[in-house]
C-alpha cells in the first residue's frame, strides 16, 4: 500500500509539474538572448536571428562592392489580394509590400481575434518590427548571391516595381512584382526577377512564383535567401504553443516531421540548434504554427520528383523586437529562414537562362478532417503540423491516434447535439462509464491493501533483519487476501492514455475556438470563462489577472467534495498518513490555481470528470461496504463453483505470528 501510494503521488506531482511548465508560469524570469541585426551592406543578410548565423554567412562570401551591381528603387506600394469579407468567398486577405515583394500581412475572413469588446478579423501573419524601424516580412527575397563573383545584393531593402491586380474568370486574383538588376557603371540590365502571388476563392492555399532570368551574354551561378512564414500570432491563452515544423518523405514513402518550439528557438546558440532537418529523408514543406493555425510553405518539386531538392537550408528564428530581457511580453515571435541552392543559368537567349521557383503557401486551421479531405494536403502529410501536449508517460504513437479518434467522435456528436459544452460533458460520462469496471477493480484492490496494511507492518517488524523472508511473508499475505500491488496501480496506467487523449483533444481542437456553451456564460470554450471582468492587475507568479473565472473554483469544489466523500483509508504509519493529508490539500487548491486561466472547455472537462468521479466513488465504496458486510457474516458471493448457493466461509484468524 505504501509503495503504491508513493507511486500515485509521484505520478500526480510529475503530472502537475508538467502542467505548470506547460502553462508558462515561470517564463517571465527567463533571460532573452537578442538577435543581432546586421545592417551592413557587406552582408546583405540581415535579420538572420543570431550573430553566429551572420558570421557563418560572411565566412562563405567576400565583402561585396555594391558599386558593381545595383537596382532602381520603385515607388513604395501596397497591393491587396483576397478579402476579409466572408461573403467574398476568399479565405483570407493578403497585404503585399513592394519592399522585397513580400507578404506584409495575412488576415482571415472566417476567424476573429476573440476580442470580447470588439472582435476583428484574425491576423495570421504580420510584420516583425525590429529596433531601428526595419521590418521582416513573410516571403521577402533577401540576398541574391552571385556565387562566382562572391557578391550579394540585399533585395529585401529594395522596393520592387508593382503592377495592378489582375482578376481571372475563375475569380482568382494575381499580383506581379518585378526587379531589374543593373551594372551600375554602364546601366546595362544583368538580371531580371519576376515574382507573382495568386489567391483563389474558397482555398486556403496561395501560389507564389519567382522567376530569375539571366540577361548577360555569359552564364551565371546564383542563389538567394528567402524569408519563410514569419510573424505568426500567439493563440494559446496560457502557454505559447508556437513552433516551426518541417515535413519530410522517408524511403518507405511515409511522411515524417521535425519541430522546434519557441522555447528551443529562444535558447538556440547557433544555426545548428535552429536547423530543421531529418537525416536521409526528403524535404517536403516547412511551417510556422500556433495552437490552432498553420502557415505551411511548400516548395513545389521539379517535374518528375515528389520532393524538393533545391532547398539548401531551413532554419527557425526567434525574434524579440523590444530587447527587454524577457521572453513573454507578447511581442516576441518566430519565423523561418530559407536558403535556396545555387543554380547555373545559361547566357541570355538560351532555354536554360531562366529558372522559375514555385511555392504554395497554406494559411488556415490545423484541422485533421480538412487535411484528410483534400488530396494534396493528405499526400503532403499536413496532419504532421498538428501536435498535442507532450506527455512524460505516453508516447505520441499512442496519444495521437487516441486523440484524433476522440476528436472524430466529438465532431460526430456535435452534429447531433449542436453544443460542444454538452458534448464534452456527455463524452466524459461515457468514458467514465466505459472505464468503470477497471476503476472498480482498482478501488477494490486498494481497499484490500488498506485493510491488510497493519498486518503487513507487523510482518515487516517481525522480519526486519531478514529481507528475503519478509518479502516472502508479505507476498504470501497479499496472495491469501487476494490483494495485488499491480492490480492497484495497473488500471490507472491503462486509463491514463485515454484521459490524456481526451485532455489533448479538448485543449487543441480548432472546433472549440469560439464555440459557446451557454449564452450568458462560457461563450467561448477556448478561453477562460470570465463570469465578469475588471481592471487588470498583475500578481507574482500568476501574471495578468483581468477576470473572475468561476469554473476553476467550481472545479476546486468538486475536488474538495471528492476528498470528503472518499472514506479515509487507514494509514500504515505516520508518514503514509501525512501523505494522505497532503493529497487532500493539494488537489482542491493546486489544480484551480494552476488552471485558473485555462480554456473553459478544458476546465469544464476536468470539473465534469471530477463530479462524475465523486458519484462513481460513492457507488464503488457502497459495493465494497456490502462485500465487507457479507464477509463479516461469513458469506461469499455465489459463483459457478458453488452451484449458485451461498455457503459459509470458515473463519480465519486476523493475524497469526
Amino acid at each position: 500500500m505504501r509503495i503504491t501510494l508513493t507511486l500515485i503521488i509521484a505520478v500526480f506531482v510529475i503530472f502537475c509539474g508538467a502542467l505548470v511548465v506547460e502553462s508558462g508560469l515561470f517564463e517571465a524570469g527567463r533571460d532573452s538572448r537578442q538577435p543581432l541585426i546586421l545592417l551592413q551592406q557587406t552582408t546583405g543578410d540581415e535579420n538572420s536571428g543570431t550573430a553566429n548565423a551572420a558570421a557563418e554567412e560572411n565566412a562563405q562570401l567576400q565583402a561585396a562592392d555594391f558599386t558593381t551591381f545595383g537596382a532602381d528603387n520603385a515607388p513604395a506600394k501596397t497591393v491587396t489580394l483576397g478579402s476579409t469579407d466572408p461573403k467574398s468567398g476568399f479565405k483570407f486577405r493578403l497585404e503585399l509590400s513592394s519592399k522585397g515583394a513580400a507578404i506584409r500581412k495575412a488576415t482571415f475572413s472566417e476567424f476573429n481575434n476573440r476580442d470580447y469588446k470588439d472582435p476583428q478579423p484574425l491576423v495570421i501573419l504580420s510584420p516583425v518590427k525590429l529596433t531601428g524601424g526595419s521590418e521582416i516580412l513573410t516571403m521577402a527575397n533577401k540576398t541574391l548571391v552571385f556565387v562566382e563573383q562572391k557578391l550579394q545584393l540585399p533585395l529585401d531593402r529594395l522596393h520592387w516595381k508593382s503592377y495592378d491586380v489582375e482578376t481571372a474568370e475563375d475569380g482568382s486574383q494575381t499580383a506581379r512584382f518585378e526587379a531589374i538588376i543593373k551594372n551600375e557603371s554602364t546601366g546595362e540590365p544583368v538580371f531580371k526577377l519576376i515574382k507573382t502571388y495568386k489567391v483563389l476563392p474558397d482555398s486556403y492555399m496561395l501560389d507564389c512564383n519567382l522567376t530569375v532570368e539571366n540577361l548577360l551574354a555569359s552564364e551565371q551561378k546564383v542563389r538567394f535567401n528567402l524569408t519563410g512564414p514569419t510573424g505568426i500570432g500567439r493563440e494559446g491563452v496560457r502557454g505559447d504553443m508556437r513552433k516551426v515544423v518541417a515535413g519530410f518523405r522517408n524511403s518507405q514513402d511515409q511522411i515524417t516531421s521535425t519541430r522546434l518550439n519557441i522555447k528551443k528557438l529562444h535558447k538556440a546558440k547557433n544555426v545548428s540548434d535552429r536547423r530543421l532537418m531529418k537525416g536521409g529523408d526528403h524535404f517536403l514543406w516547412v511551417a510556422a504554427v500556433n495552437k490552432y493555425f498553420a502557415a505551411i510553405l511548400v516548395p513545389v518539386p521539379d517535374e518528375g520528383k515528389n520532393f524538393c531538392d533545391w532547398m539548401a537550408d531551413k532554419t527557425g528564428v526567434f525574434y524579440n523586437p523590444d530587447r527587454d530581457g524577457r521572453g513573454d511580453t507578447g511581442d516576441e515571435t518566430i519565423g523561418v529562414d530559407l536558403k535556396i541552392a545555387a543554380t547555373t543559368l545559361a547566357s541570355v537567349g538560351r532555354a536554360a537562362s531562366t529558372k522559375t521557383y514555385n511555392f504554395q503557401l497554406y494559411l488556415g486551421p490545423k484541422d485533421k478532417p480538412l487535411f484528410d479531405k483534400n488530396q494534396q494536403y493528405r499526400e503532403l502529410g499536413f496532419v504532421q503540423a498538428i501536435d498535442f501536449m507532450p506527455c512524460f508517460c505516453c508516447p505520441a504513437s499512442i496519444i495521437r491516434p487516441l486523440t484524433f479518434g476522440i476528436l472524430a467522435v466529438m465532431k460526430w456528436m456535435y452534429g447531433l447535439i449542436g453544443n460542444y459544452g454538452v458534448v464534452i460533458i456527455i463524452l466524459v460520462l461515457l468514458i467514465r462509464l466505459a472505464m468503470h469496471p477497471i476503476t472498480k477493480k482498482s478501488q477494490v484492490s486498494m481497499s484490500k491493501f488498506s485493510k491488510i496494511a497493519p498486518m503487513a507492518e507487523e510482518i515487516k517488524k517481525k522480519y526486519a533483519n531478514n529481507k528475503a523472508e519478509m518479502n516472502k511473508q508479505v507476498m504470501a499475505l497479499y496472495k491469501k487476501q487476494g490483494a495485488s500491488p499491480i492490480m492497484g496501480f495497473l488500471p490507472m496506467l491503462v486509463q491514463m492514455p485515454i484521459w490524456i487523449a481526451l485532455y489533448s483533444a479538448i485543449y487543441a481542437s480548432i472546433d472549440l475556438r469560439g464555440a459557446p456553451f451557454l449564452p450568458f456564460w462560457i461563450t467561448d470554450l477556448s478561453v477562460p470563462d470570465a463570469l465578469f471582468r475588471f481592471s487588470a492587475v498583475t500578481l507574482p507568479l500568476f501574471g495578468k489577472l483581468d477576470s473572475f473565472n468561476l469554473l476553476p473554483l467550481l472545479m476546486g469544489l468538486a475536488f474538495y467534495l471528492q476528498q470528503k466523500l472518499m472514506p479515509s483509508q487507514a494509514a500504515a504509519n505516520p508518514q503514509a498518513a501525512q501523505q494522505q493529508k497532503m493529497m487532500m490539500i493539494m488537489m482542491p487548491l493546486l489544480f484551480p490555481l494552476m488552471l485558473y486561466k485555462a480554456p473553459s472547455g478544458l476546465n469544464l472537462y476536468i470539473m465534469a470528470s471530477t463530479f462524475a468521479g465523486v458519484i462513481e466513488q460513492h457507488v464503488i465504496r457502497k459495493h465494497i461496504r456490502e462485500k465487507e458486510q457479507q464477509e463479516s457474516l461469513g458469506l461469499v458471493a455465489a459463483t459457478s463453483k458453488t452451484g449458485g448457493k451461498v455457503k459459509k466461509k470458515k473463519p480465519k484468524p486476523f493475524f497469526k505470528s
